[in-house]
C-alpha cells in the first residue's frame, strides 16, 4: 500500500472539500486545468482517427476469418492431462505458437512441426498450463497430432534465487526458437493469480529427447529464469497497477506473449504491457493530446470533446496498451529495455499475441485485440480483430497496413462453437501468403466439445496491403504450405 500517494489523496480531498463548504462561487479551483498537448513520445500509435474508420472498413471480405464448418471441427484426441483429483480428462487446447526458426518460419524439429499451447480442464479457469504437441512434417490431419504432455512440472517454479517464479500460479503465452546449436528455446508468460495478476517474461531451455521414430518426450527444462517484469519507466509495473488501485481501479495491467526475434545478430522480445511514465502513462491528461487522436486538428477537438462526454471517457483515460521491445544478451537475460514499438492509448488497454517479422525488407507487426476492450464508437462487443503495422526497421516507426491497422476481423457469438481468436501469422519460406492459426470454441462453453486448433487459412501479404486469400481454409492447426 502506497502511504505517500493516499496521504496526498486525503489532502486533496480535504482542501476540495473545504472549497465546496466554504465558497460554493469558487468550485472550479478543485477540478483539473487541462490543456491541449501534441507528444508523440517518439513512438508509433493506434489512433482514434485509424480505429474510428474500421467498423466501415470491416464489411469488406478482405478482412473477414473464413466461416467454418462446424460440423467438421474436432477435438485433438490427443489433449488430455489430468484433473486435481488425478482423473484422466479430455483437456481445452487454446492460445498457441510454434517452434520458429530464427527467421519466424516453422522449424523442422527431426522432421516433426512442434507446437506449444495453453491447456488445461475445461471445468477449471485456473488449471492453465503449456503442453507440447507434435505432428509429422508431411501430415495435416487433426488426428495426426500427438501430445508430448506438460513442458513444466509443478515443481520447476521453485528456482533458487528468482524472486518470481516461485509465486507462479500459471503458465501464459508467448514463443518458442530452434536455436543455432538445435535446442529448444521456449519464451513464456509466468503470471501469478496470488500478486494482483502480474506478469513477468519468462524462458526456459527445454529438452526433448525421441525414443522411437515417432514419438517425441519431454524431458524437463534447464535454465528456467525470469527476464522482465516492468520497469516503471517505459512499461508499466506491477506496484504501479496496485497504488493505482489495482482492479478496484478499472484498470488492465498486461505483461506477457514475449515473442521472441532476432535482427542484425542481436537477440530481442517483443511482448504486450501497458506504458509506463516517461512514454505516455495512463491518466486524464492523455484525452489531452492529439498524437493519439491522430487526423486534423477539427477532427482532434471534435472527437476528444465527444470522448470527454461520453461513457467511455473513464476507460479511455485508462487505456494505454503497448507493443514494447527488450534486447536480450546471448544468455537471455536482460540486456536492454527499448522504447514501445506502438501504444494504443485511449483506445484500449489490451493488445495481445505480439508477432513480428521480416518479409521482403520490410518488418510486419501484428497483435489481436477484442472489441469488448475498446474505446472506439461503432466497434462492438463481439468484434474481434487482428491490427497490422509495417515498417523499414524492426523498431519503427510502424505505419498501419491498409491504411486503419485492420487485417482481420471476426463478430461471432462467443458462444458459437466456431468462435475464433489469437489469430497468429505464421511467415513461409516463399511467397506472399502467410498461415493463419488460432484456436476455435471458447474455453469450458461444451460438455464434449474443446477448445480446439482451429482450421488454418491464408492471408496474402503485398506491400502495405493485406488480404485475406479466397477458399483457402487449412486442416485444422495447420502451420505450412511449404513442401
Amino acid at each position: 500500500m502506497n502511504i505517500k500517494k493516499i496521504a496526498k489523496q486525503t489532502t486533496a480531498l480535504s482542501f476540495a472539500t473545504a472549497l465546496l463548504v466554504g465558497a460554493g462561487s469558487q468550485t472550479w479551483a478543485a477540478e483539473s486545468n487541462h490543456k491541449d498537448t501534441n507528444n508523440n513520445y517518439g513512438v508509433s500509435h493506434i489512433t482514434r482517427d485509424n480505429m474510428l474508420k474500421i467498423p466501415q472498413q470491416q464489411k469488406s471480405e478482405q478482412f473477414k476469418v473464413p466461416a467454418f464448418d462446424k460440423s467438421t471441427i474436432k477435438n485433438i484426441a490427443s489433449a488430455k492431462g489430468y484433473d486435481k483429483s488425478g482423473n484422466l480428462i479430455d483437456l481445452d487446447v487454446w492460445d498457441s505458437w510454434p517452434l520458429q526458426n530464427a527467421d519466424g518460419t516453422v522449424a523442422n524439429y527431426n522432421g516433426y512441426q512442434v507446437v506449444f499451447a495453453l491447456a488445461g480442464d475445461p471445468k477449471d479457469a485456473d488449471d492453465t498450463s503449456i503442453y507440447v504437441f507434435y505432428q509429422k512434417i508431411g501430415e495435416d490431419s487433426i488426428d495426426s497430432w500427438k501430445n508430448a504432455g506438460r513442458v513444466f512440472k509443478d515443481s520447476d517454479k521453485f528456482v533458487p534465487n528468482d524472486p518470481h517464479l516461485k509465486k507462479q500460479t500459471q503458465e501464459w503465452s508467448g514463443s518458442a526458437t530452434l536455436t543455432s546449436d538445435g535446442k529448444i528455446r521456449l519464451f513464456y508468460t509466468n503470471f501469478s493469480g496470488t500478486n494482483y495478476g502480474k506478469q513477468t517474461l519468462t524462458t526456459a531451455q527445454v529438452n526433448v529427447s525421441q525414443p522411437s521414430g515417432d514419438t517425441l518426450k519431454i524431458e524437463g527444462v534447464e535454465d528456467h529464469k525470469s527476464i522482465f517484469d516492468g520497469d516503471g519507466k517505459k512499461y508499466q509495473n506491477i506496484q504501479q497497477f496496485i497504488d493505482e488501485g489495482a482492479y478496484g481501479s478499472g484498470d488492465n495491467h498486461t505483461l506477457r506473449d514475449p515473442h521472441y526475434v532476432e535482427d542484425k545478430g542481436h537477440k530481442y522480445l517483443v511482448f504486450e504491457a501497458n506504458t509506463g511514465t516517461e512514454d505516455g502513462y495512463q491518466g486524464e491528461d492523455s484525452l489531452y493530446n492529439r498524437a493519439y487522436y491522430g487526423g486534423n486538428n477539427p477532427f482532434f477537438q471534435s472527437e476528444k470533446e465527444k470522448l470527454l462526454q461520453s461513457s467511455n471517457k473513464k476507460k479511455a483515460s485508462l487505456a494505454n496498451g503497448v507493443l514494447g521491445i527488450v534486447e536480450l544478451n546471448n544468455d537471455y537475460t536482460l540486456k536492454k529495455v527499448m522504447d514501445p514499438l506502438i501504444t494504443s492509448n485511449t483506445v484500449t488497454d489490451e493488445i495481445e499475441r505480439a508477432n513480428v517479422f521480416k518479409k521482403d525488407g520490410k518488418w510486419y507487426l501484428f497483435t489481436d485485440s477484442r472489441g469488448s476492450k475498446m474505446t472506439i464508437d461503432g466497434i462492438g462487443q463481439d468484434d474481434v480483430y487482428m491490427l497490422g503495422y509495417v515498417s523499414n526497421t524492426l523498431t519503427g516507426k510502424y505505419k498501419p497496413l491498409n491504411d486503419t491497422g485492420l487485417v482481420l476481423h471476426m463478430d461471432l457469438d462467443p458462444n458459437d462453437k466456431t468462435f475464433t481468436y489469437s489469430h497468429f501469422a505464421v511467415p513461409q519460406v516463399k511467397g506472399d501468403n502467410v498461415v493463419i492459426t488460432s484456436y476455435m470454441t471458447n474455453r469450458g462453453f461444451y460438455s464434449e466439445e474443446h477448445s480446439t486448433f482451429a482450421p488454418s487459412f491464408l492471408l496474402n501479404i503485398k506491400g502495405s496491403k493485406t488480404a485475406v486469400v479466397k477458399n483457402s481454409i487449412l486442416p485444422q492447426g495447420q502451420l505450412s504450405t511449404d513442401k
